[in-house]
């Protein structure tokens, strides 16, 4: 790969990824700081928060520890771009395992938030519609700013899924650039094992 097109790709990783950061902070700050306190029937006042539906605060901590992750990934890219350290043309043990390590992580990052984020619109809509079956009110007709910003922040949930799909797709691009793309799992070039200069020495001397 040339110079400009690894740097491209290193700019355009920390750029989702900072992106990223951003908006899953911004998620968590709309949830934890939802709260709403409505009088019922002019004489019981009822404060509506975030902590009263448990899927808002597993989010809360959720996007805070991806938010966490994607920083340290942010300034691994800016390191990269900034010593303009071109791809190694050969794998070693070590960097294949971090490559396979932060391609995992990408992944399970991803679906964590989209999976909360889902969870989170589900409760959403029931809120909004109300089950009958369930002899659940419609909660919205209440509380309606407490609604309209967990519909903020689920939609930044969402925003923030796609960035994260963004750069597990370059993620998965810096990992399976060195497979074989005729031989599954297969390396286009032989891994590199670097053997300790002091056993290769004493290696010599048995010999």
């Amino acid at each position: 790969m040339e110079k400009s097109g690894w740097l491209g790709y290193g700019k355009g990783e920390a750029l989702l990824r900072l992106l990223a950061v951003c908006v899953l902070i911004l998620t968590s700050c709309l949830i934890r700081t939802n709260t709403q306190t409505k009088l019922l029937f002019g004489v019981l006042s009822e404060r509506a928060t975030f902590k009263d539906i448990d899927i808002f605060v597993i989010s809360v901590y959720i996007n805070l520890a991806v938010a966490g992750y994607n920083l340290l990934q942010f300034i691994r890219c800016l390191t990269i771009c900034f010593y303009q350290h071109p791809p190694a043309t050969k794998l070693t043990v070590f960097s294949n395992t971090l490559h396979w390590l932060f391609f995992l992580l990408d992944q399970v990052t991803v679906y964590l938030v989209f999976a909360t984020n889902c969870a989170a619109a589900s409760v959403a809509m029931l809120a909004v519609t109300g089950s009958k079956n369930m002899q659940w009110m419609k909660l919205c007709n209440i509380y309606t700013r407490f609604c309209y910003q967990a519909g903020g922040h689920i939609f930044c949930g969402c925003v923030a899924s796609i960035l994260l799909a963004s750069v597990s797709s370059i993620s998965a691009f810096n990992l399976f650039s060195f497979y074989s793309p005729k031989q599954f799992m297969s390396l286009k070039r032989q891994i590199k094992i670097k053997i300790p200069l002091y056993l290769y020495t004493r290696k010599s001397r048995l010999n």
